[in-house]
């Protein structure tokens, strides 16, 4: 049986790596347009902002460990141009080859949204969606002064919070009126005033164009204009789904459609990742989700249903975590605007709490919690402090469709420096109690 996986990120390389184990006399065969595999872009900003020395750390494993120990044929370089029955047409190190498959995985992930504004050509413009950019930022970064981060999402939070890291002024530009635009307003004034510390933040602002003779030196936007020696654009993400177009069918925002074995519309074609849509765990409608923990596991899944056995992805929380300077800020599941344009009569609660017993010295946690009006938990966002294990408490609440009771009772563990007798979660919970009218 010949098995071929079009892209050697999270989702590839997981599924690989189950064919291989579960069927080790299959052939099995990756293709990565880049010269890396089981990467990493997650970690470019810390590659960036000096927490990460090496670029290759950036990579789970390297390439042999997959060739020699698991017996995987990984072809690097090598960019899929054309997907037929049964056929793939490869530019494999600038030579067109074909290779024949029986069963096929989508895992080719997403690709950065183009601004679309005259001068974005210009050299010092530099998109982070892709892991060969890294080493290309951090190089051109630390031969200026003035950087411009368009965008400020998850990866834009964290190159803003990289490059200030290097001694750089550093300009974000947001085209919405806050920044990490997914949180409720509550959460993201902490996020701003955090960052209107180190940076230029400028919300609300829609850049227009670069200018500049042969090289970015500045940005305009829709209310002023910035100097600018390096522009970082992460403005987001869309589906890569170019080589399945007119293949498979495609579903939420054009990603490749699939059901819980990550089949696709067409026998023996899967999808896996960024590329591929999923089940929205609270709403229980399909989404797309393009995050890594979610991609690893449906290459899992893909993988073992490609092997011939059976198994199921339920689904994705969208949970996240991430940071600026001396905060922590995460999300799972819906933030109250979210849950109202999916339908959700919403109760929220928003709360400010220490992380640890008064005794002791410890930090804030801003915390808001969202359910409806029949107490089912819908999500959780938090900024400040000890964000990161409120979060994981959440999520696995939220997984098991979990509500408001289901929250206060949980028994959180009491240890004084990072939690309390009754934690965040605990004290948002009884305020959501007074609004539902429990006792």
């Amino acid at each position: 049986m010949k098995v071929a996986i079009i892209g050697g990120g999270a989702a590839g390389m997981s599924a690989a790596s189950r064919v291989k184990a579960l069927q080790p006399d299959w052939e099995v065969t990756v293709f990565e347009k880049s010269r890396w595999v089981s990467h990493a872009p997650c970690g470019i900003p810390f590659f960036v902002g000096g927490a990460v020395e090496k670029f290759d750390d950036l990579c789970a494993y390297d390439i042999e460990y997959f060739r020699h120990e698991r017996g995987i044929d990984v072809h690097t370089g090598a960019r899929v141009i054309e997907v037929d029955d049964g056929i793939l047409r490869v530019n494999d190190g600038g030579k067109e080859t074909t290779y024949e498959w029986d069963k096929l995985l989508f895992a080719t992930g997403s690709k950065a949204i183009k601004l679309g504004v005259e001068g974005e050509d210009l050299d010092g413009i530099i998109y982070v969606d892709d892991i060969e950019n890294a080493e290309r930022v951090k190089m051109e970064a630390a031969k200026v002064d003035n950087v411009v981060v368009v965008g400020s999402g998850y990866i834009g939070v964290e190159m803003a919070d990289a490059i200030t890291r290097l001694g750089k002024n550093v300009t974000v530009i947001e085209v919405m009126e806050r920044p990490l635009p997914e949180y409720d307003a509550e959460i993201a004034a902490i996020i701003k005033s955090e960052m209107e510390k180190y940076v230029n933040l400028r919300l609300s602002e829609r850049v227009t164009a670069f200018e500049g003779k042969d090289r970015v030196e500045k940005v305009i936007t829709n209310k002023g204009e910035y100097p600018c020696e390096l522009a970082i654009i992460a403005v987001g993400v869309v589906p890569n789904t170019d080589l399945a177009k007119g293949l498979v069918d495609l579903g939420v925002k054009r990603a490749i459609k699939t059901n819980s074995r990550m089949e696709t519309s067409r026998e023996n074609i899967y999808a896996a990742g960024d590329c591929a849509e999923s089940i929205n765990v609270v709403t229980g409608k399909e989404d797309w989700i393009p995050l890594a923990a979610p991609a690893n596991k449906m290459g899992y899944v893909a993988g073992v249903n490609m092997a011939g056995y059976e198994m199921h992805y339920p689904g994705s929380l969208k949970s996240q975590l991430t940071g600026f300077k001396n905060i922590e800020i995460g999300k799972a599941g819906l933030s109250e605007n979210e849950a109202i344009r999916q339908g959700y009569e919403v109760v929220s609660a928003f709360i400010t709490s220490r992380t640890s017993a008064r005794y002791l010295p410890g930090g804030l946690i801003h915390l808001k919690v969202v359910a409806d009006r029949k107490g089912k938990l819908l999500g959780l966002q938090a900024v400040g402090k000890d964000v990161a294990m409120r979060v994981y408490a959440a999520s696995a609440l939220l997984y098991k469709n979990g509500d408001v009771r289901d929250l206060f009772f949980t028994d959180f563990p009491y240890y004084p420096p990072v939690s309390r007798v009754w934690d965040p979660l605990v004290v948002a919970a009884r305020n959501i109690f007074r609004k539902l009218g429990v006792p």
